[in-house]
């Protein structure tokens, strides 16, 4: 399977190792992708994780997350730039048959010694 982040690489060579080891996530863009993919593959556990314990979504928003997420077809990500602690990102998916896209500045920083998301600049 081709990896959602990267179509360029393989699943099992790219975010699948963060997906069952999230301290293998080296740097902010790499836990970025790491969360698209999981946004793709409706991995909400990993979503959970990934994110900051002060801004994390509650069991209710998680349960909302979910529904979206598998109500949605993801096309492509693209990366605009990244700085050690923030990456820019375009999230390209159809939503009710309209090409919609995420673009947003993302705040990442190390938490119990892993990388995570805290929030959008």
């Amino acid at each position: 399977m081709k990896c959602p982040c990267n179509p360029s690489k393989q699943y099992e060579d790219c975010c699948k190792k963060a997906h069952q080891n999230i301290q293998s996530v080296a740097t902010a863009e790499a836990l970025m992708r790491s969360r698209y993919s999981a946004f793709v593959l409706a991995d909400i556990d990993y979503l959970q994780k990934s994110h900051h314990s002060k801004t994390r979504p509650s069991k209710r928003e998680k349960e909302e997350i979910f529904t979206w997420t598998k109500s949605v077809e993801w096309i492509k990500l693209d990366v605009l730039q990244s700085t050690k602690n923030t990456v820019e990102f375009k999230a390209y998916f159809y939503e009710n048959g309209s090409l919609n896209v995420i673009h947003e500045n993302s705040f990442f920083e190390k938490e119990d010694n892993y990388w995570v998301y805290k929030n959008a600049l």
